[in-house]
């Protein structure tokens, strides 16, 4: 089985469905989509040299085997879920702290 692709896969369900859930929209934001294009061009640089020169293995068994130039799928997945993820839990917590 694909775990750490059912597990990027399922991070990235959960973190849209946070989004709409607690209502910070943030995927609804031009903002945020030119923050996320900053965000991969710093992982293109730093995660390409770590799996390009096979710094970072992954074992064949727990991902698709799907890259984009020498990143696995996966990582990007990863990433949006985790990046995505943290910018909400910081709009909920300002909303939250801001009205008291």
């Amino acid at each position: 089985m694909k775990e750490y692709t059912l597990l990027c896969v399922l991070a990235v369900i959960l973190t849209v469905l946070i989004d709409r859930g607690s209502r910070t929209h943030l995927l609804k934001k031009k903002e945020f989509y030119l923050f996320l294009a900053v965000i991969l061009f710093f992982k293109f640089l730093v995660n390409g040299y770590l799996t390009g020169k096979f710094i970072v293995n992954y074992n064949p068994r727990f991902f698709l085997g799907l890259r984009i130039f020498s990143i696995p799928l996966e990582d990007f997945l990863f990433g949006f879920a985790m990046v995505t993820l943290g910018i909400v839990f910081w709009e909920l917590f300002k909303r939250r702290y801001k009205h008291g």
